[in-house]
Protein backbone atom coordinates (compact mmCIF):
# COMPACT_ATOMS: atom_id res chain seq x y z
CA UNK A 1 0.00 0.00 0.00
CA UNK A 2 2.08 3.15 -1.30
CA UNK A 3 2.26 6.30 0.17
CA UNK A 4 -0.68 8.81 -1.74
CA UNK A 5 -1.89 5.89 -4.28
CA UNK A 6 -5.16 4.93 -2.88
CA UNK A 7 -7.24 4.45 -6.62
CA UNK A 8 -10.48 2.67 -6.66
CA UNK A 9 -9.62 -0.12 -9.15
CA UNK A 10 -12.35 -0.16 -12.04
CA UNK A 11 -15.52 -2.36 -11.01
CA UNK A 12 -16.44 -5.59 -13.82
CA UNK A 13 -18.52 -4.85 -16.56
CA UNK A 14 -21.40 -6.96 -16.13
CA UNK A 15 -22.50 -7.05 -19.74
CA UNK A 16 -19.01 -8.16 -21.03
CA UNK A 17 -18.77 -10.73 -18.28
CA UNK A 18 -22.47 -12.06 -19.69
CA UNK A 19 -21.52 -11.41 -23.14
CA UNK A 20 -18.18 -13.79 -22.66
CA UNK A 21 -20.09 -16.45 -21.40
CA UNK A 22 -21.05 -17.73 -25.11
CA UNK A 23 -17.76 -17.19 -26.80
CA UNK A 24 -16.21 -20.87 -25.85
CA UNK A 25 -14.75 -22.77 -28.96
CA UNK A 26 -12.54 -26.09 -30.11
CA UNK A 27 -9.24 -25.10 -31.42
CA UNK A 28 -5.97 -26.77 -32.07
CA UNK A 29 -3.52 -26.52 -28.48
CA UNK A 30 -0.29 -25.50 -29.88
CA UNK A 31 2.12 -26.78 -27.82
CA UNK A 32 0.88 -30.19 -28.16
CA UNK A 33 -1.19 -30.47 -31.21
CA UNK A 34 -4.24 -31.54 -29.48
CA UNK A 35 -7.82 -30.45 -29.55
CA UNK A 36 -9.12 -27.95 -26.74
CA UNK A 37 -11.77 -26.22 -25.83
CA UNK A 38 -10.91 -22.79 -26.09
CA UNK A 39 -12.77 -19.70 -24.46
CA UNK A 40 -10.63 -17.02 -26.83
CA UNK A 41 -9.23 -16.34 -29.81
CA UNK A 42 -5.29 -15.40 -29.83
CA UNK A 43 -6.83 -12.16 -30.90
CA UNK A 44 -8.73 -11.62 -27.66
CA UNK A 45 -6.35 -13.44 -25.41
CA UNK A 46 -4.24 -10.53 -26.65
CA UNK A 47 -6.89 -7.82 -26.29
CA UNK A 48 -7.46 -8.93 -22.55
CA UNK A 49 -3.98 -9.31 -21.55
CA UNK A 50 -3.30 -5.31 -22.95
CA UNK A 51 -6.50 -4.38 -20.94
CA UNK A 52 -5.42 -6.21 -17.87
CA UNK A 53 -1.92 -5.10 -17.90
CA UNK A 54 -2.54 -1.35 -16.51
CA UNK A 55 -4.52 -2.60 -13.82
CA UNK A 56 -2.12 -5.34 -12.96
CA UNK A 57 0.62 -2.34 -12.65
CA UNK A 58 -1.97 -0.25 -10.55
CA UNK A 59 -3.08 -3.08 -8.23
CA UNK A 60 1.16 -4.37 -7.47
CA UNK A 61 3.52 -1.31 -8.81
CA UNK A 62 6.38 -1.92 -10.70
CA UNK A 63 9.59 -2.64 -9.37
CA UNK A 64 11.74 0.74 -10.32
CA UNK A 65 15.22 -1.35 -11.27
CA UNK A 66 15.32 -0.85 -14.65
CA UNK A 67 18.59 -2.63 -15.02
CA UNK A 68 17.39 -6.09 -13.62
CA UNK A 69 14.19 -5.54 -15.44
CA UNK A 70 15.84 -5.13 -18.64
CA UNK A 71 18.35 -8.83 -17.56
CA UNK A 72 14.61 -10.33 -16.73
CA UNK A 73 13.06 -9.45 -19.97
CA UNK A 74 16.36 -11.01 -21.82
CA UNK A 75 16.25 -14.05 -20.32
CA UNK A 76 11.53 -13.97 -20.65
CA UNK A 77 12.61 -13.55 -24.42
CA UNK A 78 14.95 -15.96 -25.21
CA UNK A 79 12.44 -19.05 -23.61
CA UNK A 80 9.61 -17.31 -25.07
CA UNK A 81 11.49 -17.59 -28.63
CA UNK A 82 11.22 -20.90 -28.09
CA UNK A 83 7.62 -21.64 -27.44
CA UNK A 84 5.20 -22.43 -30.37
CA UNK A 85 3.56 -19.09 -30.15
CA UNK A 86 6.60 -17.02 -30.49
CA UNK A 87 4.98 -14.14 -32.26
CA UNK A 88 3.14 -13.20 -29.01
CA UNK A 89 3.92 -9.48 -28.10
CA UNK A 90 5.56 -11.04 -24.87
CA UNK A 91 6.20 -8.98 -22.04
CA UNK A 92 8.22 -9.84 -18.66
CA UNK A 93 7.55 -7.61 -16.11
CA UNK A 94 8.73 -7.07 -12.17
CA UNK A 95 6.28 -6.30 -9.69
CA UNK A 96 6.99 -4.55 -6.71
CA UNK A 97 5.63 -6.98 -3.99
CA UNK A 98 7.83 -9.17 -1.73
CA UNK A 99 5.46 -11.93 -2.26
CA UNK A 100 7.16 -15.33 -4.19
CA UNK A 101 5.06 -15.81 -7.13
CA UNK A 102 4.77 -15.52 -10.56
CA UNK A 103 2.16 -15.54 -13.21
CA UNK A 104 0.86 -15.21 -16.79
CA UNK A 105 -1.52 -13.51 -18.66
CA UNK A 106 -3.03 -15.08 -22.19
CA UNK A 107 -1.70 -13.19 -24.62
CA UNK A 108 1.99 -13.19 -23.26
CA UNK A 109 2.45 -11.26 -20.43
CA UNK A 110 4.28 -13.00 -17.61
CA UNK A 111 4.72 -10.91 -13.95
CA UNK A 112 7.54 -11.77 -11.33
CA UNK A 113 7.22 -10.48 -8.30
CA UNK A 114 10.27 -8.72 -6.25
CA UNK A 115 10.43 -11.31 -3.92
CA UNK A 116 10.64 -14.55 -6.11
CA UNK A 117 14.44 -12.78 -7.20
CA UNK A 118 16.01 -12.87 -4.26
CA UNK A 119 15.21 -16.70 -3.79
CA UNK A 120 16.78 -17.71 -6.76
CA UNK A 121 20.38 -17.92 -6.91
CA UNK A 122 21.40 -18.79 -10.65
CA UNK A 123 19.71 -17.61 -14.20
CA UNK A 124 18.72 -21.21 -14.89
CA UNK A 125 16.25 -21.21 -11.84
CA UNK A 126 14.43 -17.78 -12.50
CA UNK A 127 14.26 -19.53 -16.50
CA UNK A 128 12.75 -22.40 -14.43
CA UNK A 129 9.97 -20.32 -13.49
CA UNK A 130 9.74 -18.32 -16.29
CA UNK A 131 9.46 -21.30 -18.59
CA UNK A 132 6.74 -22.78 -16.63
CA UNK A 133 4.55 -19.23 -17.34
CA UNK A 134 5.45 -19.58 -20.63
CA UNK A 135 4.25 -22.79 -21.06
CA UNK A 136 1.01 -22.15 -19.35
CA UNK A 137 0.47 -19.35 -22.37
CA UNK A 138 1.73 -21.80 -25.24
CA UNK A 139 -0.63 -24.40 -24.11
CA UNK A 140 -3.10 -21.97 -23.97
CA UNK A 141 -4.40 -22.76 -20.26
CA UNK A 142 -6.03 -19.79 -19.39
CA UNK A 143 -8.78 -19.76 -22.70
CA UNK A 144 -9.35 -23.14 -21.58
CA UNK A 145 -10.12 -21.69 -18.41
CA UNK A 146 -12.38 -19.14 -19.62
CA UNK A 147 -15.55 -20.24 -18.50
CA UNK A 148 -14.97 -20.64 -14.84
CA UNK A 149 -12.97 -17.13 -15.01
CA UNK A 150 -15.89 -15.36 -16.66
CA UNK A 151 -18.25 -17.00 -13.71
CA UNK A 152 -15.81 -15.22 -11.17
CA UNK A 153 -15.66 -11.74 -13.03
CA UNK A 154 -19.59 -12.28 -12.86
CA UNK A 155 -19.44 -12.73 -9.11
CA UNK A 156 -17.43 -9.94 -8.70
CA UNK A 157 -19.90 -7.65 -11.16
CA UNK A 158 -22.98 -9.20 -9.16
CA UNK A 159 -21.34 -8.08 -5.45
CA UNK A 160 -21.01 -4.31 -6.82
CA UNK A 161 -24.37 -4.73 -8.28
CA UNK A 162 -26.15 -6.16 -4.53
CA UNK A 163 -24.30 -3.23 -2.61
CA UNK A 164 -23.85 -0.48 -4.38
CA UNK A 165 -20.20 -0.27 -3.63
CA UNK A 166 -17.00 -0.37 -5.74
CA UNK A 167 -15.36 -1.46 -2.43
CA UNK A 168 -17.14 -4.66 -2.24
CA UNK A 169 -16.79 -5.17 -5.63
CA UNK A 170 -13.11 -4.89 -5.33
CA UNK A 171 -13.27 -7.38 -2.96
CA UNK A 172 -15.10 -10.08 -4.54
CA UNK A 173 -12.63 -9.70 -7.45
CA UNK A 174 -9.24 -9.94 -5.61
CA UNK A 175 -11.06 -12.62 -3.37
CA UNK A 176 -11.67 -14.85 -7.11
CA UNK A 177 -8.05 -14.27 -8.09
CA UNK A 178 -6.78 -17.09 -6.21
CA UNK A 179 -9.68 -19.47 -7.94
CA UNK A 180 -9.47 -18.28 -11.08
CA UNK A 181 -5.57 -18.51 -11.16
CA UNK A 182 -5.95 -22.33 -9.93
CA UNK A 183 -4.90 -24.40 -13.40
CA UNK A 184 -5.21 -28.57 -13.24
CA UNK A 185 -3.18 -31.00 -12.17
CA UNK A 186 -2.73 -32.04 -15.63
CA UNK A 187 -2.41 -28.22 -16.86
CA UNK A 188 0.41 -27.90 -14.26
CA UNK A 189 2.52 -31.09 -15.26
CA UNK A 190 1.94 -29.81 -18.80
CA UNK A 191 3.49 -26.18 -18.05
CA UNK A 192 6.08 -28.14 -16.35
CA UNK A 193 7.02 -30.22 -19.14
CA UNK A 194 6.62 -27.53 -21.72
CA UNK A 195 8.87 -25.58 -19.58
CA UNK A 196 11.76 -27.44 -19.60
CA UNK A 197 11.29 -28.30 -23.11
CA UNK A 198 12.12 -24.68 -23.35
CA UNK A 199 14.45 -23.83 -20.93
CA UNK A 200 16.65 -27.22 -22.83
CA UNK A 201 16.16 -25.42 -26.36
CA UNK A 202 17.23 -22.08 -24.34
CA UNK A 203 20.17 -24.25 -23.12
CA UNK A 204 19.73 -24.07 -19.63
CA UNK A 205 20.13 -26.91 -16.67
CA UNK A 206 16.94 -27.90 -16.47
CA UNK A 207 17.85 -29.38 -12.76
CA UNK A 208 17.74 -26.08 -11.62
CA UNK A 209 13.57 -26.58 -11.75
CA UNK A 210 14.07 -29.14 -9.16
CA UNK A 211 16.83 -27.11 -7.10
CA UNK A 212 14.40 -24.05 -6.73
CA UNK A 213 11.67 -26.12 -6.05
CA UNK A 214 13.20 -27.79 -2.92
CA UNK A 215 14.57 -24.09 -2.19
CA UNK A 216 10.60 -23.11 -2.28
CA UNK A 217 9.51 -25.79 -0.17
CA UNK A 218 12.11 -25.01 2.31
CA UNK A 219 10.99 -21.16 2.36
CA UNK A 220 7.55 -21.92 2.72
CA UNK A 221 8.04 -24.19 5.86
CA UNK A 222 9.65 -21.53 7.72
CA UNK A 223 7.64 -19.01 6.88
CA UNK A 224 4.60 -20.96 8.02
CA UNK A 225 6.88 -22.36 10.78
CA UNK A 226 7.70 -18.25 11.63
CA UNK A 227 3.81 -17.22 11.21
CA UNK A 228 3.29 -19.80 14.18
CA UNK A 229 1.07 -22.23 11.54
CA UNK A 230 3.66 -24.95 10.24
CA UNK A 231 0.66 -26.66 9.08
CA UNK A 232 0.12 -23.98 6.36
CA UNK A 233 3.19 -24.68 4.65
CA UNK A 234 2.95 -24.26 0.54
CA UNK A 235 0.45 -21.70 0.52
CA UNK A 236 2.44 -18.70 1.03
CA UNK A 237 4.15 -18.79 -2.18
CA UNK A 238 4.22 -19.92 -5.80
CA UNK A 239 3.38 -23.50 -4.85
CA UNK A 240 -0.15 -22.45 -3.82
CA UNK A 241 -1.09 -21.51 -7.08
CA UNK A 242 1.18 -23.82 -8.81
CA UNK A 243 1.01 -27.32 -6.87
CA UNK A 244 4.22 -29.33 -7.32
CA UNK A 245 6.12 -31.72 -6.77
CA UNK A 246 9.97 -32.40 -7.11
CA UNK A 247 9.29 -35.87 -8.22
CA UNK A 248 6.80 -34.51 -11.04
CA UNK A 249 9.12 -32.00 -12.12
CA UNK A 250 12.06 -34.98 -12.15
CA UNK A 251 9.57 -36.78 -14.30
CA UNK A 252 9.35 -33.98 -16.49
CA UNK A 253 12.66 -33.43 -17.12
CA UNK A 254 13.21 -36.77 -17.90
CA UNK A 255 10.59 -37.09 -20.29
CA UNK A 256 11.14 -34.02 -22.12
CA UNK A 257 14.73 -35.89 -22.71
CA UNK A 258 16.54 -32.29 -21.06
CA UNK A 259 19.09 -34.38 -19.58
CA UNK A 260 20.99 -34.81 -22.89
CA UNK A 261 21.68 -31.28 -23.58
CA UNK A 262 25.35 -30.56 -23.93
CA UNK A 263 26.88 -27.94 -21.50
CA UNK A 264 23.95 -27.20 -19.39
CA UNK A 265 23.87 -23.17 -18.24
CA UNK A 266 23.68 -22.00 -14.90
CA UNK A 267 25.02 -18.66 -14.63
CA UNK A 268 24.58 -18.57 -10.85
CA UNK A 269 27.46 -15.56 -10.85
CA UNK A 270 25.76 -13.76 -13.77
CA UNK A 271 22.62 -13.73 -11.99
CA UNK A 272 23.44 -13.04 -8.12
CA UNK A 273 25.65 -10.04 -9.78
CA UNK A 274 22.06 -8.52 -11.42
CA UNK A 275 19.97 -9.10 -8.15
CA UNK A 276 22.85 -7.69 -6.05
CA UNK A 277 20.99 -5.01 -3.85
CA UNK A 278 17.45 -5.93 -5.29
CA UNK A 279 15.01 -4.68 -2.16
CA UNK A 280 13.55 -7.36 0.04
CA UNK A 281 11.09 -7.65 2.31
CA UNK A 282 8.54 -5.12 2.48
CA UNK A 283 9.22 -1.65 1.45
CA UNK A 284 8.46 1.14 4.28
CA UNK A 285 7.08 3.44 1.74
CA UNK A 286 4.42 0.80 0.91
CA UNK A 287 3.75 -0.48 4.42
CA UNK A 288 5.22 -3.24 6.41
CA UNK A 289 4.22 -6.97 6.93
CA UNK A 290 5.51 -8.44 10.42
CA UNK A 291 3.91 -11.65 11.19
CA UNK A 292 0.20 -11.00 11.83
CA UNK A 293 0.68 -7.26 11.80
CA UNK A 294 0.53 -4.27 9.28
CA UNK A 295 2.49 -1.24 9.97
CA UNK A 296 2.72 2.00 7.94
CA UNK A 297 5.74 4.26 8.79
CA UNK A 298 4.97 6.87 6.77
CA UNK A 299 1.20 7.43 7.04
CA UNK A 300 1.63 6.40 11.05
CA UNK A 301 -0.85 3.76 11.59
CA UNK A 302 -0.93 -0.27 12.40
CA UNK A 303 -3.46 -3.09 12.69
CA UNK A 304 -3.44 -6.56 13.70
CA UNK A 305 -4.93 -9.36 11.40
CA UNK A 306 -6.63 -12.42 13.12
CA UNK A 307 -4.48 -16.06 14.00
CA UNK A 308 -4.62 -18.06 10.74
CA UNK A 309 -4.84 -14.95 8.27
CA UNK A 310 -2.68 -13.78 5.71
CA UNK A 311 -1.98 -10.56 4.95
CA UNK A 312 -1.56 -9.71 1.07
CA UNK A 313 -0.29 -5.88 0.70
CA UNK A 314 -0.99 -4.01 -2.76
CA UNK A 315 -0.34 -0.55 -3.93
CA UNK A 316 -4.06 0.48 -2.93
CA UNK A 317 -5.23 -1.26 -0.55
CA UNK A 318 -4.05 -4.37 1.90
CA UNK A 319 -5.90 -7.38 2.20
CA UNK A 320 -5.95 -10.51 4.62
CA UNK A 321 -7.86 -13.94 4.26
CA UNK A 322 -7.97 -16.40 6.33
CA UNK A 323 -6.18 -19.77 5.94
CA UNK A 324 -9.54 -21.84 4.96
CA UNK A 325 -10.47 -18.81 2.50
CA UNK A 326 -13.86 -18.03 4.11
CA UNK A 327 -13.22 -14.81 6.15
CA UNK A 328 -12.24 -11.79 4.11
CA UNK A 329 -10.63 -8.49 4.97
CA UNK A 330 -9.89 -5.46 3.18
CA UNK A 331 -8.89 -1.96 4.05
CA UNK A 332 -7.90 1.48 2.59
CA UNK A 333 -8.48 5.04 2.17
CA UNK A 334 -12.40 6.20 0.59
CA UNK A 335 -13.99 9.48 1.05
CA UNK A 336 -16.80 10.55 3.56
CA UNK A 337 -19.27 13.88 3.27
CA UNK A 338 -20.74 14.36 6.28
CA UNK A 339 -21.24 12.28 9.33
CA UNK A 340 -19.67 8.74 9.34
CA UNK A 341 -23.20 7.48 10.53
CA UNK A 342 -24.92 9.41 7.97
CA UNK A 343 -22.70 7.41 5.63
CA UNK A 344 -24.13 4.13 6.42
CA UNK A 345 -27.95 5.78 7.14
CA UNK A 346 -28.12 7.74 3.60
CA UNK A 347 -26.02 5.62 1.25
CA UNK A 348 -27.93 5.78 -2.16
CA UNK A 349 -27.72 1.99 -3.01
CA UNK A 350 -26.77 -0.36 -0.03
CA UNK A 351 -28.55 -1.17 2.71
CA UNK A 352 -27.15 -1.36 6.04
CA UNK A 353 -28.11 -2.30 9.31
CA UNK A 354 -26.74 -2.48 12.78
CA UNK A 355 -25.58 0.91 12.36
CA UNK A 356 -23.66 1.87 15.43
CA UNK A 357 -20.90 4.99 16.26
CA UNK A 358 -17.48 3.61 18.13
CA UNK A 359 -15.05 4.71 19.29
CA UNK A 360 -11.51 3.25 18.02
CA UNK A 361 -8.19 3.95 20.12
CA UNK A 362 -9.65 7.72 20.04
CA UNK A 363 -10.80 8.11 16.71
CA UNK A 364 -14.23 8.75 16.09
CA UNK A 365 -16.06 5.50 13.87
CA UNK A 366 -18.91 4.03 12.95
CA UNK A 367 -20.09 0.47 11.29
CA UNK A 368 -23.07 -1.24 10.08
CA UNK A 369 -23.50 -4.77 8.36
CA UNK A 370 -24.72 -5.52 4.72
CA UNK A 371 -25.22 -8.53 2.51
CA UNK A 372 -23.17 -8.87 -0.75
CA UNK A 373 -21.46 -11.66 -3.05
CA UNK A 374 -18.27 -13.02 -2.97
CA UNK A 375 -17.55 -15.03 -6.07
CA UNK A 376 -21.78 -15.79 -6.78
CA UNK A 377 -21.45 -16.95 -3.24
CA UNK A 378 -23.40 -15.03 -0.28
CA UNK A 379 -21.81 -13.67 2.19
CA UNK A 380 -22.10 -11.10 5.41
CA UNK A 381 -20.31 -7.71 5.30
CA UNK A 382 -19.58 -5.72 8.04
CA UNK A 383 -18.23 -1.91 7.19
CA UNK A 384 -16.22 -0.28 9.54
CA UNK A 385 -15.31 3.48 8.87
CA UNK A 386 -12.53 5.33 10.82
CA UNK A 387 -11.76 9.25 10.91
CA UNK A 388 -8.57 9.05 11.37
CA UNK A 389 -8.12 13.20 10.83
CA UNK A 390 -9.51 15.67 9.48
CA UNK A 391 -8.99 14.72 6.11
CA UNK A 392 -8.46 11.14 5.98
CA UNK A 393 -11.26 8.37 6.72
CA UNK A 394 -9.72 4.30 6.60
CA UNK A 395 -12.56 1.82 6.00
CA UNK A 396 -12.19 -1.71 6.96
CA UNK A 397 -14.40 -4.56 4.89
CA UNK A 398 -15.36 -7.92 6.73
CA UNK A 399 -16.57 -10.67 4.64
CA UNK A 400 -17.52 -13.58 5.95
CA UNK A 401 -20.13 -16.92 5.28
CA UNK A 402 -23.54 -15.58 5.93
CA UNK A 403 -25.19 -16.34 9.28
CA UNK A 404 -22.55 -18.10 10.96
CA UNK A 405 -20.59 -15.22 13.04
CA UNK A 406 -18.20 -17.54 13.06
CA UNK A 407 -15.45 -14.27 13.13
CA UNK A 408 -16.89 -11.77 14.76
CA UNK A 409 -15.02 -11.39 17.50
CA UNK A 410 -11.92 -11.88 15.44
CA UNK A 411 -13.11 -8.69 13.18
CA UNK A 412 -13.68 -7.07 16.44
CA UNK A 413 -10.25 -7.10 17.63
CA UNK A 414 -9.00 -6.55 14.38
CA UNK A 415 -10.66 -2.80 14.60
CA UNK A 416 -9.85 -1.77 17.99
CA UNK A 417 -6.11 -2.91 17.01
CA UNK A 418 -5.91 -0.44 14.51
CA UNK A 419 -4.45 3.08 16.22
CA UNK A 420 -1.93 5.65 15.55
CA UNK A 421 1.95 5.27 15.30
CA UNK A 422 4.14 8.29 17.32
CA UNK A 423 6.67 9.84 15.27
CA UNK A 424 9.32 7.37 17.19
CA UNK A 425 7.21 4.56 16.44
CA UNK A 426 7.52 5.42 12.69
CA UNK A 427 11.22 5.69 12.81
CA UNK A 428 13.71 3.30 12.17
CA UNK A 429 12.28 1.18 9.20
CA UNK A 430 15.10 1.37 6.69
CA UNK A 431 14.27 -1.20 3.24
CA UNK A 432 16.07 -4.92 3.37
CA UNK A 433 18.25 -5.40 0.64
CA UNK A 434 20.05 -8.49 -0.63
CA UNK A 435 23.99 -8.41 -0.63
CA UNK A 436 25.81 -10.68 -2.59
CA UNK A 437 29.42 -11.34 -0.73
CA UNK A 438 32.10 -13.85 -0.92
CA UNK A 439 32.68 -16.34 1.30
CA UNK A 440 36.11 -15.48 3.26
CA UNK A 441 38.26 -18.01 4.98
CA UNK A 442 37.26 -18.56 8.44
CA UNK A 443 33.98 -17.50 7.90
CA UNK A 444 30.82 -19.91 8.49
CA UNK A 445 26.74 -20.47 8.14
CA UNK A 446 26.99 -19.04 11.88
CA UNK A 447 28.90 -16.18 11.62
CA UNK A 448 27.28 -15.06 8.35
CA UNK A 449 23.78 -15.73 9.48
CA UNK A 450 24.56 -12.84 12.14
CA UNK A 451 24.81 -10.81 10.19
CA UNK A 452 21.29 -11.11 8.35
CA UNK A 453 19.02 -8.44 9.12
CA UNK A 454 15.73 -10.33 9.67
CA UNK A 455 14.31 -10.54 12.92
CA UNK A 456 13.62 -14.43 13.91
CA UNK A 457 15.67 -17.36 12.65
CA UNK A 458 18.25 -16.00 10.87
CA UNK A 459 20.35 -19.26 10.80
CA UNK A 460 17.14 -20.67 8.54
CA UNK A 461 16.95 -17.85 6.45
CA UNK A 462 20.62 -17.78 5.48
CA UNK A 463 19.73 -21.59 4.54
CA UNK A 464 16.82 -21.16 2.36
CA UNK A 465 18.01 -18.16 0.45
CA UNK A 466 20.92 -19.74 -0.25
CA UNK A 467 19.57 -23.00 -1.05
CA UNK A 468 21.65 -24.92 1.76
CA UNK A 469 20.74 -27.97 4.02
CA UNK A 470 20.11 -28.53 7.40
CA UNK A 471 24.10 -29.82 7.85
CA UNK A 472 25.36 -28.20 4.38
CA UNK A 473 28.49 -25.62 4.97
CA UNK A 474 30.13 -23.22 2.83
CA UNK A 475 33.22 -22.90 1.41
CA UNK A 476 35.91 -19.95 0.36
CA UNK A 477 35.39 -18.24 -2.64
CA UNK A 478 31.28 -19.11 -2.86
CA UNK A 479 29.26 -16.51 -3.52
CA UNK A 480 26.44 -16.18 -1.14
CA UNK A 481 23.17 -13.73 0.08
CA UNK A 482 22.41 -11.99 2.26
CA UNK A 483 19.75 -10.18 3.78
CA UNK A 484 21.28 -6.27 4.70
Amino acid sequence: MQVNSWKMARSTRLSAAVLALGLAACGTNPATGQESLLGMSEQQEVQLTQEEHPKILAQYGEYKNPEVQRYITEIGLKLAHETERPNLPWKFTILDSPEINAFALPGGYIYVMRGLLGLASSEAEIASVLGHECGHVAARHVSQRQGRQTLASLGAALAGVLTGSQAIAQLANTAGVGYIQKYSRDQEFQADSLGVRYMSRAGYDANASVAFLRKLEAESRLEATEAGHPEAADQTNWLSDHPRTADRVEEAIKNAGATNVAHPVLKADEYLAKINGVTYGSDPDQGVIKGRKFIHPALHFEFEVPPGFRIINQPDKVLAQAKDGDGIIAFGQTKVSGSLRNWFENHPKASFEDVREITVNGMEGASGVTQGAVNNQKTDMRIVLIRFDQDTVYQFIFASPPGEGKYDQAFDDTIHSFRKLSSSEGQGFQPQRIKVITVAAGDTVQSLSRRMAVPDYPEQWFRVLNGLGESEQISPGQKVKIVE
